[in-house]
């Protein structure tokens, strides 16, 4: 039986099939085909090129079952090769019977595995990354990058890291890597619903529901343009230029703005997150005006960051579950470091109390920006919100979160200002209480 592959998979994917670029970028909407042809690919590249194995990632290993290798025996069944095909799932892998050629599966959950991945015979050359906007920073895709595929291969192979995804948001380093960009090693493919054939009216009768009822959602899931990432936890917000010092400068309302600060500690995989923010209780207004993010800094280099910054002096809320990093920097002299509160409910409480405000950020903010973006709730099997966050791009988010446990105790007060002048003035706009220069 003679197979076309054009039938198999219909139209608009000729040269994204054919492309042998380093990297193969394609970011689409729902019912575009991008991660059925991808496998109908996939499949077919290990049957044309003996030596070749191949590895798929997701952020979070155990969501292949049901994706990724899913899609990959319907590709086998598609082909009518599935009897030239064993499908493991402990371990998760493909084997194809003649050659003994792989399809590997891995998380970036477990980064230590997936950068040591190796194959027994032939060459690793080709890595998928499915629903790409999941990882979450570029330092993440690097470590990737860096050990797989790699090494010489023979000339009838090549390497390739292929990555699909929905375009969630326009402030995911995707676009800025690949896309604004436009290297010489890369091909970008742009695909949507309206190149999909296989779809039935009861189909497209969905987008154009969807079209009708939410234009934003549409243009992202329906057209695969760049746009804001669905259910985000916070909608309330955009980016504007704006110096924090001068905030009520204009009506005489500076003593309605004061500053916090938030810190959520990482290291490796997670970066440590700061942030700086002044709050209007009354306008319920919130202005995010500086930001650190970074992995692999020690407690020095913590202290080194926000004393530098001039922050030293300053409340700041940090993570609850790291009270020996608390004392240590407090020892380096950010003394008025103090614990978030944690406890039942105070995710959501804190997530809830933010929402009745405004929020405003400084361009400079890039990594408060992305976080803001594509920071979701989950969604339960059936594709519906669930009341819980994602526990994903969101260092910055629980910073903020933290910071913000101090603004309930902010009750701004006009007398007062008349009353204040010099140091003591620095002090009640910064949140220094009596108390808590007493032992410093």
């Amino acid at each position: 039986m003679t197979l076309r592959l054009s039938e198999l998979i219909g139209g608009g994917y000729d040269k994204y099939f054919h492309s042998r670029k380093r990297y193969r970028v394609l970011k689409g909407g729902k019912g575009s085909k991008k991660s059925t042809t991808t496998a109908i690919n996939l499949i077919y590249r290990l049957m044309k090129y003996p030596d070749s194995n191949i590895l798929v990632v997701r952020a979070v290993m155990n969501t292949h079952r049901d994706s990724t290798f899913a899609q990959l025996k319907w590709a086998e069944e598609k082909l009518g090769v599935a009897h030239l095909f064993k499908n493991n799932l402990s371990p998760l892998e493909i084997t194809y019977i003649p050659t003994g050629q792989k399809i590997l599966f891995r998380g970036f959950d477990d980064v230590l595995k997936l950068a040591s991945t190796t194959v027994e015979k032939g060459y690793l050359c080709w890595v998928w990354i499915e629903e790409a906007f999941e990882i979450e920073s570029e330092a993440d895709f690097e470590k990737l990058d860096l050990s797989v595929p790699r090494g010489n291969i023979p000339p009838h192979l090549f390497k390739q890291t292929t990555l699909t995804f929905n375009p969630w948001s326009e402030h995911h380093w995707l676009k800025k890597r690949f896309f604004d960009k436009r290297a010489e090693d890369t091909d970008c493919y742009s695909t949507n619903y309206l190149c999909n054939e296989f779809l039935d009216e009861t189909d497209r009768a969905v987008f154009t529901r969807l079209k009708e009822e939410n234009p934003r959602r549409y243009a992202v899931a329906g057209l695969g343009e760049w746009g804001i990432a669905e259910g985000l936890v916070y909608e309330n917000w955009e980016v504007e230029e704006f110096d924090y010092k001068k905030l009520g400068a204009l009506d005489g309302t500076e003593w309605q703005y004061r500053s916090f600060f938030g810190l959520d500690y990482g290291y490796s995989n997670d970066p440590t997150a700061f942030i700086c923010l002044v709050v209007n209780p009354i306008k319920k207004e919130i202005w995010v005006y500086d930001e650190h993010y970074e992995t692999r800094m020690l407690n020095c280099d913590i202290a080194e960051m926000i004393k530098g910054k001039g922050y030293a002096k300053e409340r700041i809320r940090a993570d609850a579950a790291e009270p020996k990093s608390n004392e240590d920097l407090r020892r380096q002299g950010i003394c008025r470091i103090a614990p978030s509160v944690k406890g039942k409910d105070s995710v959501i409480n804190g997530i809830a109390a933010i929402q009745e405000y405004r929020i405003y950020v400084h361009p400079s903010c890039k990594n408060t920006i992305a976080e803001l973006s594509s920071y979701c709730w989950k969604k339960d099997n059936t594709d519906n919100g669930v009341n819980i966050p994602e526990d994903r791009n969101n260092h910055l988010m629980d910073a903020m979160r933290y910071a913000f446990y101090d603004v309930k105790t902010f009750r701004p007060q006009k007398a007062e200002r008349r009353r204040l002048g010099g140091e003591e003035l620095y002090n009640y706009y910064h949140g220094v209480r009596a108390e808590d220069l007493g032992g410093l």
